[in-house]
């Protein structure tokens, strides 16, 4: 997968190249698509800096092995990013997880 592949993944879902972000909480790790979007005039990155971030959240989803399970959340899911509520995607990354997560 790449940052382009996931573009296409959330324009197809729901039509805007939403902000996605990695988020560590209580010992897990989650994918949040966030409501913000390229297509909005106050989106911060252009569109170049948007793939690029978007190719770093594909290389560690790869590295985790969470790209079909993240993909099958996608396309399966009711929720709608929206203002103030991200899609909350929790990975599961079985065994490896404590390779990936430091505690503090």
């Amino acid at each position: 997968m790449t940052g382009e592949d996931l573009r296409q993944l959330l324009l197809q879902k729901w039509g805007y190249s939403y902000d996605i972000r990695l988020r560590r909480t209580q010992g897990k790790i989650f994918v949040l698509v966030m409501w913000r979007y390229l297509e909005q005039a106050s989106f911060p990155l252009s569109e170049a800096d948007y793939l690029a971030h978007l190719n770093a959240i594909a290389g560690y989803l790869q590295a985790w092995g969470s790209v079909e399970q993240v993909m099958t959340y996608i396309q399966q899911t009711r929720e709608k990013p929206r203002l103030g509520k991200a899609v909350s995607i929790p990975l599961d990354l079985g065994d490896r997880a404590s390779e990936w997560i430091l505690e503090d």
